[in-house]
């Protein structure tokens, strides 16, 4: 693995098609070449593919009329920058379980390096809407996580990706979401662990209430001592924000005791040192 440490990649990048990000996809590539990077993840916001409408919800994702013309153009910008950074086809998919099927028969369409799974709705409630927690006991905050890191193993479990996105991100507008107590977290890593999906480590927290990285630290050590694998994303939505804390990351995780992290091409999955 001699030189392999030091190769450096974000695997999760938004652009302007999904209604909440800044710049076409070719400035995160620019972005990241002028950083360095050996490669660069495009992985925007897949369509609601169950919904009736081309775009229900305009500030979220992108319509579904559009996903083959992104896949398009990231297959065009593969090809242009050959030679000067590896740009990697992705998406960063919504997790529902009843829709499983049909998202899967989307992806299979086309030659995708990667797909992030995030769960973005727990009780078909988005997970950063801040009132959701107001007015609910204990008890129900409780349930709400659990059902949430429920969700989290089930895409685990489903095949369909090969990264899972910001498994604690629900704290993001939340923070004391973190210090609601079950058991529900490390069962979900020890799930994660045994289905060998990377987890990955999001720099956007730092941008919410929250503040951090998702996942935080007590979790990092949980997937350590369950022999889970790691990758990079930052997550950025502005061009400037690809790469952002790459080197804080690694340093961190060599801390915490992991020696490598992983990368992907064609849905195949390299380790290398940290």
């Amino acid at each position: 693995m001699g030189e392999d440490h030091n190769i450096k990649f974000d695997y999760h990048t938004h652009h302007q098609r999904c209604g909440h990000a800044e710049g076409q996809i070719e400035d995160y590539i620019q972005a990241a070449i002028e950083k360095g990077l050996d490669m660069i993840g495009i992985s925007d916001h897949s369509p609601y593919f169950s919904a009736e409408e081309d775009q229900p919800y305009p500030h979220i994702a992108m319509a579904r009329s559009e996903f083959a013309n992104y896949v398009e153009e990231v297959l065009l910008l593969k090809q242009k920058y050959k030679g000067k950074i590896d740009v990697l086809l992705g998406i960063e998919s919504d997790f529902f379980p009843e829709h499983v099927e049909r998202y899967r028969r989307h992806f299979d369409q086309y030659p995708f390096d990667f797909i992030i799974g995030s769960v973005h709705h727990v009780d078909g409630i988005n997970i950063f809407k801040k009132d959701r927690w107001e007015g609910l006991t204990e008890q129900e905050k409780v349930r709400t996580k659990e059902t949430y890191y429920s969700l989290i193993e089930r895409s685990a479990q489903s095949g369909m990706f090969q990264i899972l996105g910001h498994i604690d991100a629900m704290k993001g507008f939340y923070p004391a979401f973190s210090s609601i107590q079950t058991a529900a977290v490390e069962k979900t890593v020890k799930i994660i662990a045994e289905y060998d999906i990377a987890l990955e480590i999001n720099t956007s927290g730092k941008t919410k209430d929250a503040g951090g990285w998702y996942p935080a630290d007590d979790i990092l050590e949980l997937v350590k001592h369950y022999g889970g694998t790691v990758t990079f994303g930052s997550d950025a939505h502005v061009p400037d924000r690809v790469g952002d804390e790459f080197e804080l990351v690694r340093k961190r995780l060599k801390e915490i005791g992991f020696k490598h992290w992983a990368y992907f091409k064609e849905k195949k999955r390299y380790l290398v040192s940290l």
